[in-house]
């Protein structure tokens, strides 16, 4: 092997763990035009009977969204759930105080779950630990989940939904370690509200799955402290710890962009520390897991009048614009989420549509952001298990991590379904790379397919003008030789292979 040629040796025996049926899930929150002009507009040609859009629900189907969290966000820590159910005529207009917006109630609890079953994701429910109580919370689980015959569950029956929804995912609450966030809690006060939400939540459905929150970001000054507080307090009753995290390039540094990854598995590893901590120390046998339920790019726009809506319904808040490095540094995320498997169990990127979003929309038109391809390609073709896969490649020097591996991969292994995947991303701003991919076990009978995003330009971005300018385009399947394989990924590239066993 050549100084300037790169190595991936893959053992199907060395598997890091299976790989989460919830790893790749997404996030809607009532924020500018997420909800209202994106998934539900009944002014728009593209609107169903139910006032969603068939083409955004084309869109998230290809993006295969394994579960939902839905309501928010800032927005649901002033969230009254009772305003949102019920016939719309009777709905209250309010004032949304986290977005400085007009929320008018039209699309709510009921109308989340129709379009979940729309797009064939699971929902994933948070409750109000701001202003609301924890019989709030309680009723919120009894009006979905219960059977008809009590209060909230006739309540639900007079709405037109008999049959319980059976939601399995429950956050506790978001970011309530933040200062900006309505109802602010200190970690021990929010610790205590949360299990004794818990209790009731679960006394009403034993099934659930509860979701603490964690540190709305590793820069927070109570990280990771939060977490430990948190966690002490909730272990026994919650089966997942929360993390935020948002990436940028403010600095218009490029290599060190590139090189985020280094940063988002510093991130778990430290959480995932904090974890081992506290099960020591309450000598568990519980596991509590990771759930980063918001995780995108989001940096340009970020200015204070990106994030008021000065009282207006579905105002354009933070509509931010992916280029090409952007989707290489999701695809590199979501490299970390199957190397860190073994702990990270849900990802909701944050958001869906038009806010911080992989699509954008017009009354009439609707456009895919450079970041849709490489959530689709992994979200689709990552199934099994995660391997832990061994990377040899040339070095280059970065201002914020120092030397760096100019590849970024994983891999993984699904023997039931006869599917194997391998995810390369080539950092480099210049230079192709030739690549020697070899097999020490489980070698595959054929390579069967190549997806490939790349281009010359780190800030070339699609429009609905021109909508093709980054995009995954097949290429040429390399061809297998005994236990090995050769490629040349281009520089700015993002590569995802398709074999089968």
């Amino acid at each position: 092997m050549s100084p300037s040629t790169a190595r991936i040796d893959i053992d199907t025996n060395r598997v890091i763990s299976a790989i989460s049926p919830v790893l790749f899930s997404g996030f809607a929150e009532h924020m500018g035009r997420c909800i209202y002009e994106g998934i539900y507009d009944p002014k728009s040609p593209h609107a169903d009977e139910r006032g969603l859009r068939k083409d955004v629900l084309a869109a998230l189907r290809e993006l295969n969204f394994r579960a939902m969290r839905y309501p928010g966000g800032n927005f649901l820590s002033g969230y009254r759930w009772q305003d949102g159910v019920g016939p719309r005529d009777q709905r209250p207009r309010r004032r949304d105080l986290a977005w400085q917006s007009i929320e008018t109630n039209q699309f709510g609890t009921n109308e989340f779950m129709e379009f979940c079953k729309a797009i064939n994701t699971e929902p994933m429910m948070a409750v109000n630990m701001g202003t609301a109580t924890i019989q709030d919370a309680a009723n919120l689980v009894e009006y979905c989940n219960a059977p008809v015959g009590t209060q909230y569950a006739d309540l639900r029956a007079s709405h037109g939904y008999k049959d319980a929804y059976g939601v399995k995912y429950w956050c506790l609450g978001n970011e309530m370690d933040g200062p900006w966030q309505i109802g602010h809690l200190e970690a021990e006060e929010y610790g205590r509200k949360a299990r004794e939400a818990a209790k009731m939540m679960r006394w009403h459905d034993p099934s659930i799955q509860l979701i603490s929150c964690g540190s709305s970001s590793s820069g927070m000054p109570t990280y990771p402290e939060w977490d430990r507080v948190v966690l002490e307090h909730c272990w026994d009753k919650i089966e997942y710890h929360s993390m935020h995290y948002y990436a940028g390039n403010t600095e218009n540094d490029t290599g060190s962009f590139l090189a985020l990854s280094a940063e988002f598995e510093s991130f778990v590893d430290t959480l995932s520390g904090v974890l081992r901590y506290v099960k020591a120390k309450q000598r568990s046998k519980h596991d509590v897991y990771l759930s980063w339920d918001e995780w995108n790019v989001w940096y340009k726009a970020r200015e204070a009048s990106d994030m008021q809506g000065n009282w207006t319904e579905a105002p354009h808040l933070i509509e931010e614009v992916y280029n090409l490095e952007d989707a290489l540094v999701a695809a590199q995320w979501m490299n970390v989420f199957l190397r860190k498997s073994d702990v990270l169990k849900i990802t909701c990127l944050a958001q869906i549509v038009n806010v911080i979003a992989p699509i954008l929309t017009t009354t009439n038109a609707m456009l895919k952001q450079s970041i849709f391809y490489p959530i689709a390609l992994y979200s689709n073709l990552a199934t099994g298990h995660a391997l832990d896969v061994s990377v040899s490649a040339p070095q280059y020097e970065t201002a914020k991590f120092g030397t760096m591996p100019l590849l970024d991969v994983s891999a993984s292994y699904d023997e039931a379904s006869n599917r194997h995947a391998i995810f390369i991303v080539n950092r480099s701003q210049t230079e192709s790379l030739p690549v020697e991919i070899t097999w020490q076990a489980g070698k595959p009978s054929q390579i069967t397919a190549a997806h490939q995003v790349a281009g010359t330009d780190p800030k070339a971005f699609n429009t609905f003008e021109n909508p093709n300018q980054v995009v995954s385009k097949s290429i040429a399947a390399p061809k297998l030789d005994g236990n090995r394989t050769t490629m040349v990924v281009p520089p700015l590239s993002f590569t995802a292979l398709e074999a089968a066993l």
